[in-house]
């Protein structure tokens, strides 16, 4: 992602702004029914030959926020560290106050933008998961069934909802983008009665991606607008056919495509080839794509309380295999092992995780190391081979800058998050978050390929580790 001079996630594209010159911003309208049902639908039924990875049908009480098990809640006017405006000019500021982010008590999530004086505020989320990827072979399937805010004209001016994707890399790192891939699945500015669907990739500016641009596409909602009605927005991500293909629909209709043979191989590779990909959905106020087809956005016509409801977003993949979600135990069989354990394993090499973030390291050898560790927090990492002869030490690279009183325990377990730990050690400040050093632990005596769960516990919610690297010995 580029510095605050080079826009981040989501919206940069100036396509848009060209497509809306020649007339192409909206599409001509295709009359037919919409897909789904009333507001507050529950996920559809899983169709045969898929299975479902992920979802969230957004049921609880009125007021309450999502499910914080499955979304992190972003605040403020960038990510710690991250470009000022997240990167797009868009001025808002998010918060976690109910009255910008809540459930409605009839299943669906609301994100409502209010202007208070002269302040916008609005919300943003992201789900904890960072791991959403097709497994080989197989199609993986990101939908959200969504009504955009409910506004059009002079009043609408400013507005941005999206419902999008980023690579897992991008999380913590705020520097990678769009190396690590963006998936734009719904993109809306102004009230207008389209639906942009845009991929970013490569480097910025220019690139495979044409960036800031991106390769993008719109058309217009079928039958009832995308501001008056539920509509459904999906992406495919296919690697059952070769070239691998990326697909974009709206109520079923594809009208968006990019295929792998478009892009050269290492671009493609640093978008797919890492973990896979965390959800994100906001509504912006202002900003890159709304001021350049409506001029400075928001205005005083712009009016505020009309909120992007959110009926559910799921994740399915073809065939009979999925993700297993992060609660699930991993497979009794692990897969063939691809990792010595006796090597030295990258944190950020996680097949899956919850809770932690990615932050670029000073420690020896530079690269990455995964940070914001709290009581809870766990990383997962499959296939690790330990060999004939046992191992009987864990040792790992890590450093703390946690306040003063402030320790945890770094686990290691085996096969199930929640098998009992096969060795530990305990951690307190090491004099600073990038102060690294290597502590060892003794571990049960552990042979044979395994998946390996890092877990971390502590008395107390402050994140108290960051970790850049472990390996086992005797």
């Amino acid at each position: 992602m580029g510095m605050s001079t080079d826009p981040p996630a989501r919206g940069r594209s100036r396509l848009r702004a060209l497509l809306a010159a020649a007339g192409a911003a909206v599409l001509p309208l295709i009359a037919m029914t919409v897909t789904g049902g009333p507001a507050g639908a529950s996920v559809p039924a899983t169709p045969s030959g898929w299975s479902l990875v992920w979802s969230d049908d957004f049921n609880g009480s009125a007021g309450s926020p999502p499910s914080s098990s499955n979304w992190i809640i972003d605040t403020g006017h960038s990510y710690p560290g991250g470009p000022g405006n997240w990167g797009t000019g868009e001025i808002q500021n998010y918060t976690a106050n109910p009255a910008n982010v809540s459930l409605d008590g009839g299943g669906n999530l609301r994100i409502t933008p209010i202007k208070s004086g002269s302040e916008w505020t609005s919300a943003r989320i992201e789900t904890r998961r960072t791991d959403f990827k097709p497994a080989a072979g197989t199609v993986l399937r990101i939908e959200g069934r969504i009504q955009m805010p409910n506004v059009t004209g002079d009043a609408a001016l400013g507005y941005w909802p999206a419902f999008w994707a980023l690579g897992a890399p991008y999380r913590g790192n705020y520097q990678n983008w769009p190396s690590i891939g963006e998936f734009d699945i719904m993109e809306n500015v102004n009230g207008l009665n389209s639906v942009w669907g845009v991929l970013h990739c490569g480097v910025n500016p220019g690139g495979p991606c044409n960036e800031t641009t991106g390769i993008a596409n719109n058309r217009a909602c079928p039958g009832s607008s995308c501001q008056s009605a539920m509509h459904t927005y999906r992406f495919e991500w296919d690697r059952s056919v070769t070239p691998n293909q990326l697909r974009w629909y709206v109520d079923g209709q594809q009208f968006h495509s990019v295929s792998q043979s478009q892009l050269d191989a290492g671009t493609w590779n640093n978008m797919t080839g890492h973990a896979g990909y965390f959800l994100l959905l906001n509504v912006a106020m202002g900003g890159a794509f709304p001021n350049a087809l409506g001029g400075s956005t928001p205005t005083a016509a712009t009016v505020s309380g009309r909120p992007m409801v959110v009926d559910y977003v799921a994740v399915w993949q073809s065939g009979g295999g999925s993700t297993p979600p992060p609660t699930s135990p991993p497979p009794t069989s692990p897969p063939p092992g691809g990792v010595d354990a006796r090597s030295t394993i990258q944190a950020e090499n996680y097949q899956a995780q919850s809770g932690t973030q990615l932050e670029t390291t000073t420690d020896s050898g530079a690269g990455q190391n995964v940070s914001h560790i709290a009581n809870g927090d766990w990383l997962r990492y499959d296939g690790v081979n330990f060999g004939s002869s046992a191992a009987t030490q864990f040792r790992a690279r890590v450093a703390s800058g946690a306040a003063g009183g402030v320790s945890g325990l770094v686990q290691v377990r085996l096969d199930s998050l929640t098998a009992a730990p096969i060795g530990d050690f305990a951690l307190g400040n090491t004099g600073g978050w990038q102060s690294w050093r290597t502590v060892p632990a003794n571990i049960s005596g552990v042979t044979g390929t395994h998946t390996v769960y890092i877990t971390f516990s502590s008395g107390q919610p402050a994140d108290y580790v960051n970790l850049n690297w472990f390996t086992f010995g005797n």
